[in-house]
């Protein structure tokens, strides 16, 4: 698939906002916890990735009510679903200087990923969370994502590299007071 940058403004990727707030004193902490020894950007972003992956439990596979969005909160309370794991990921990332867009898959209803910009390239990445049935690894050798999307079924890989968050995905996201009403109103569509 042929991933479309939102803006031709590569700092866009890099860019702090209200959601992705690598500005945050617990987001720079964790990047620099995370980047103790690290050899170099591809490996802080592979550890990175590992970190959200494996130890922000996605709060539906755990039962967690509780809903985050910006990256920062996700970190904090250690927990969220697809998008807010996408948004602690892209934030620990451009913490490092590493290009991170937000991009998207439409399954049974939206669902999120980051890309990562090495080589001249974006990579797409699902810190999703793994479980019976999910693999997810960080790559840049060919995708392995959590979900594989069926055409058959309607199912799509949306092409768009977003700088920030789209606005359907952030809308629900802030409306919702628990994981259970967010359940009921995530976007199905782009």
């Amino acid at each position: 698939m042929q991933m479309i940058q939102e803006t031709a403004d590569l700092s866009a990727y890099l860019a702090a906002d209200e959601v992705i707030d690598h500005h945050h004193p617990l987001v720079r902490e964790t990047a620099a916890k995370l980047a103790d020894g690290v050899v170099d950007s591809y490996d802080y972003a592979r550890v990175a990735f590992e970190f959200v992956r494996d130890t922000i439990p996605h709060s539906q596979d755990s039962g967690d009510p509780r809903v985050t969005w910006r990256a920062s909160d996700v970190l904090a309370q250690g927990t969220g679903i697809c998008y807010a794991k996408a948004h602690a990921l892209a934030a620990l990332l451009r913490a490092e200087d590493i290009p991170t867009a937000l991009c998207y898959q439409k399954l049974e209803v939206v669902h999120g990923l980051v890309a990562v910009r090495f080589n001249g390239a974006w990579h797409r990445q699902d810190p999703r969370g793994n479980k019976p049935g999910v693999d997810a690894q960080f790559s840049l050798d060919g995708e392995q994502l959590a979900f594989t999307p069926h055409p058959e079924s309607n199912e799509l890989d949306y092409p768009v590299l977003y700088a920030e968050p789209h606005p359907a995905v952030l809308g629900a996201l802030k409306a919702a007071p628990d994981r259970p009403y967010l359940w009921k109103t995530l976007p199905t569509a782009l």
